[in-house]
C-alpha cells in the first residue's frame, strides 16, 4: 500500500512492473550520474509518467545534498514514493546489482587475463549513445526547471564555477541553497515551521536499523580478522568515504586513489586507471569502481585469491551503497513534508537550477573524453583549471555516431535500448574493421 505522502501522485504502477523498469534502468544506466539521471527522467517522467516533473526535480535536489551516489539515492527515493520501503529497496538494489555483477565479473577477467579489447570496443559505441542521451536530458530538464531568470543565472553560475573555477561541488550547491533561501525570505515567503506528520521516534528506529545493517560487516571483520587485516581496512575506509563523499564519484576519486594506491598499496596506479575506465564503461554508478578496488585488494593480498577478492569487492560495495538507504529512508519523509514550506521550496529550486549546471558540466567533461583522444589541462589566472581538447585528436566516427544517436532519440523518439545496442554493435564493427 502506498504511504500517505504520495497521495497526490497518480496511481502507482504494479510493483512487478515497477521493478522490471527499475532493472531496465540498472542495466542501461551508462555514463555516470549525468547519463543515469537522464535515463531515469526519460523512463519514469516522460515515458511512464509515474512521477511528475516537480516531484522528480525536488527528489533530485534533495539527493544532491547527500553524501554518496546521488543517482542511486534518486532511484531509491522514487521507489519509496511509489511503493514505500519495499519500493525503495527494489529500485535501489535494481539500480546497483546489474553493474555490480558485471564489474565483479570483469574484475576477475581483468585480474586473471588482462584487458579485453572487444569489450572496450563495444563500450566505445555505448559512450556515444550516452552522450546523446545526456544532451537530450539537459535540454528537456532545462526547459522545465529554468522557469525564471534567477534560475537561469544560478545554473550558469554553477556551470562556470565547476568548469572554469574548479570550485568544490559542495560549495557550489551550498551557495545555490543559500541564494535560494535568501530570495524566498526576501519575497516574504519564509516558513520556519517544522515538518508535520513525521514521527521522530520512527526516524530514530530507521537510523538505528540501517546503521546496524551498514556497519555489521565492518564490526564482524574487525572481530574475526583483527583491525589490521586488509579486509578490515577496506571496510573502514569505504564506510568513512560513504559518509563524507559529497559531490558524487568524481569528487571522491582523488581520496580513493591516494588511500588505495599510495597508502594501502591495494593496487597499482595503472590498475586504478584501468578500473576507473572499466567502471565508466559499464552500467551503474561510477562508484562501482570501489568494487574493483576491493576485488584487487583481495586478489593482490598475501593470502589472496578469488575467494578473498570476492570478499573484498562485496565489502567495498556494501560499505558504499548501504548508507544511501539510511539517508533516504530516514530523510525522505522530512524532504516530502518540507515541500509545503515556501522557504524550503525556494532553497531546493535553487539547488535544482545548480544541479542542471552541474549536469551540464559533467556532460561537457564526458563529451570531451568521448570525442577527443587528448585533452590539455591549463591553469587559469584565478586559480582554477580548465581542460581544452587537442582538436587534431577529434574522433570523427564517435562524433558521427553521437549525432546519429541524438537524431534517433530526439527527432524520431527511438527506444533507448535499441539506440544503445545499435551503438555497441557499431563499436564492435569498428573494432573488427567493418566500419
Amino acid at each position: 500500500m502506498v504511504t500517505d505522502h504520495a497521495a497526490d501522485l497518480p496511481p502507482p504502477p504494479r510493483f512487478g512492473e515497477f521493478f522490471i523498469q527499475s532493472l531496465k534502468i540498472g542495466c542501461l544506466g551508462f555514463g555516470g550520474p549525468a547519463g543515469q539521471i537522464a535515463l531515469m527522467h526519460r523512463v519514469l517522467v516522460d515515458e511512464k509518467r509515474w512521477i511528475d516533473e516537480p516531484r522528480y526535480l525536488h527528489a533530485l535536489s534533495f539527493c544532491t545534498l547527500l553524501p554518496g551516489p546521488e543517482a542511486q539515492q534518486l532511484a531509491t527515493y522514487i521507489g519509496w514514493l511509489l511503493h514505500g520501503v519495499r519500493g525503495g529497496l527494489a529500485a535501489g538494489l535494481a539500480f546497483i546489482l546489474p553493474g555490480a555483477l558485471l564489474v565483479t565479473g570483469l574484475s576477475w577477467l581483468y585480474a586473471s587475463q588482462g584487458q579485453t579489447p572487444w569489450l572496450a570496443a563495444a563500450f566505445w559505441g555505448v559512450k556515444a549513445a550516452v552522450l546523446a542521451l545526456v544532451a537530450e536530458a539537459v535540454m528537456r530538464v532545462a526547459k522545465r526547471a529554468l522557469k525564471t531568470r534567477f534560475d537561469l543565472v544560478i545554473a550558469v553560475l554553477a556551470f562556470c564555477a565547476l568548469t572554469l573555477l574548479s570550485a568544490p561541488f559542495p560549495a557550489v550547491v551550498l551557495a545555490a541553497a543559500a541564494l535560494g533561501l535568501w530570495r524566498s525570505r526576501n519575497a516574504g515567503s519564509a516558513d520556519a515551521r517544522t515538518p508535520s506528520g513525521v514521527r521522530h521516534r520512527n526516524t530514530f528506529g530507521v537510523v538505528l536499523l540501517w546503521l546496524a545493517i551498514w556497519l555489521t560487516p565492518l564490526v564482524m571483520a574487525v572481530l574475526i580478522l583483527g583491525p589490521d587485516h586488509w579486509l578490515s581496512e577496506v571496510a573502514r575506509f569505504f564506510s568513512m568515504l560513504a559518509a563524507v563523499s559529497f559531490g558524487g564519484a568524481y569528487a571522491m576519486l582523488a581520496g580513493l586513489q591516494q588511500e588505495a594506491v599510495q597508502v594501502q598499496g591495494w593496487l597499482s596506479t595503472a590498475q586504478m586507471i584501468d578500473g576507473l575506465g572499466l567502471a565508466e564503461t559499464t552500467p551503474g554508478p561510477l562508484v562501482l569502481v570501489n568494487g574493483f578496488v576491493g576485488f584487487m585488494a583481495g586478489w593482490n593480498a598475501r593470502d589472496g585469491g578469488l575467494g578473498w577478492a570476492l570478499a573484498g569487492s562485496l565489502m567495498a560495495l556494501w560499505q558504499t551503497f548501504a548508507p544511501s538507504f539510511l539517508y533516504i529512508f530516514a530523510g525522505a519523509p522530512y524532504s516530502e513534508h518540507l515541500r509545503r514550506s515556501p522557504a524550503a521550496t525556494g532553497l531546493l529550486k535553487a539547488v535544482t537550477a545548480a544541479v542542471l549546471g552541474v549536469v551540464g558540466s559533467l556532460a561537457l567533461w564526458f563529451g570531451l573524453h568521448v570525442l577527443f583522444g587528448k585533452l590539455h589541462l591549463f591553469s587559469t589566472p584565478w586559480g582554477g583549471q580548465i581542460s581544452l581538447p587537442d582538436l587534431v585528436t577529434l574522433d570523427p566516427m564517435a562524433a558521427l555516431l553521437a549525432v546519429a544517436a541524438g537524431v534517433a532519440l530526439i527527432r524520431f523518439h527511438v527506444n533507448v535500448v535499441l539506440v544503445i545496442l545499435a551503438c555497441a554493435a557499431a563499436g564492435l564493427a569498428r573494432w573488427l574493421g567493418l566500419g
